[in-house]
């Protein structure tokens, strides 16, 4: 437990997110933005997404004023027609204004599927170039779960792999999907996630792959890896084939500290190692952009079922917003607002239904206000 404070220490004083310069070299640097003054306003973009997304975007904009934080919230909504620019519900002015703010919130939002338009997520992902997502995974403290201690950090090439979105119908009944693993791509996530370790106290970096059956995409993935950990021998570095750490993440979590991987793989590891802790509305998340760029983002789905019934659960996009705070360097606000969240889920007097509780969102947001 000692260690698991201390790391959380460390990582709550330094930047939570940084960024890469567009050098050549790959070589990192910081790009958190800071500002003379906590009261002067600070533009952002906010999507607030769908279904259940501008309750508890809401959520998020009452707590931010709560603990008198300034924030000038752009507000974009997903269109009910295509763009042709983007070919998504995504507008091109909402991508400019996050490509202006350099920061912003997400949301969830939802594709339908099957159906032929292009995800939101990744025209964001794409268009912004936000090259990795990193998801802290920790356990709260109060709630019990299956593990105690969880401390992981994933961190996911978010550009390519399998999520190219390149399919074709090779002949009928026949398509195929090709992944695509390049070295700049590679070598931008593997030097974010050591530099990330080093700057967070943490211990050891471990690289997921499939290069055993994959060995030419793979292979390329793990070889940038191994080039990058040469730099950084304080860093304990090891490979792990992705069924093997599944196994692993399962039996012990305690054995895996910093996880850096392909597209696919971190999109599955994610969602498991959020599993450890309580589930996805209990994860914070941010995507990593070159020239500062940070856009975070709840990760759960936008739940329409529930939607416009004040039972939503804001947890997760507050966690987000706490990330995008110490991204903005307002480490004291984002402290504050991460220990109002916390003690509230600890004292287990308001809790939303999917956390064993009977709060609605309105009830639980107040009691977390309260908490400041």
């Amino acid at each position: 437990m000692a260690a698991f404070l201390a790391r959380r220490l460390i990582g709550n004083q330094s930047s939570q997110i940084l960024g890469t310069s567009n050098s050549t070299s790959g070589a990192l640097i910081s790009v958190s933005r800071a500002f003379s003054s906590s009261t002067t306003p600070i533009k952002a973009t906010l999507f607030p997404g769908d279904g259940i997304g501008p309750e508890i975007a809401e959520s998020v904009k009452q707590v931010f004023t709560a603990a008198d934080v300034a924030i000038d919230w752009d507000e974009h909504y997903v269109s009910t027609e295509i763009d042709p620019r983007t070919n998504s519900f995504l507008t091109w002015e909402s991508l400019q204004s996050v490509l202006d703010n350099k920061v912003g919130l997400k949301g969830p939002m939802a594709t339908p599927i099957g159906k032929g338009h292009r995800s939101l997520n990744l025209t964001l992902r794409k268009e912004l170039n936000l090259y990795a997502n990193v998801r802290p995974c920790y356990s709260l403290p109060g709630y019990k779960t299956r593990y105690d201690d969880v401390d992981l950090i994933t961190i996911r090439e978010n550009t390519e792999g399998e999520y190219s979105g390149l399919e074709h119908q090779v002949v009928k009944g026949v398509v195929e999907s090709i992944k695509i693993i390049t070295r700049k791509a590679s070598m931008r996530v593997a030097e974010y996630a050591f530099l990330y370790a080093k700057t967070h106290g943490r211990k050891k970096v471990s690289a997921i792959h499939k290069a055993n059956i994959m060995q030419k995409t793979d292979g390329l993935f793990l070889q940038c890896c191994d080039e990058v950990a040469e730099k950084y021998p304080e860093i304990e570095y090891e490979k792990v084939v992705i069924d093997n750490c599944c196994m692993m993440l399962v039996k012990n979590p305690a054995l895996f500290d910093v996880l850096v991987m392909p597209n696919l793989y971190g999109d599955i590891i994610s969602d498991l190692c959020a599993g450890l802790v309580g589930g996805l509305g209990l994860t914070p998340s941010c995507n990593i952009g070159e020239d500062g760029i940070a856009l975070a983002e709840a990760v759960h789905g936008s739940a329409p079922d529930i939607a416009g019934k004040n039972l939503a659960n804001p947890t997760a996009l507050l966690l987000s917003g706490v990330m995008m705070l110490r991204h903005l360097k307002l480490n004291k606000q984002a402290e504050q607002i991460h220990s109002a969240i916390i003690n509230t889920i600890a004292e287990g007097k308001y809790r939303t239904a999917d956390l064993g509780g009977t709060s609605t969102t309105t009830e639980f947001t107040k009691a977390i206000c309260d908490h400041l």
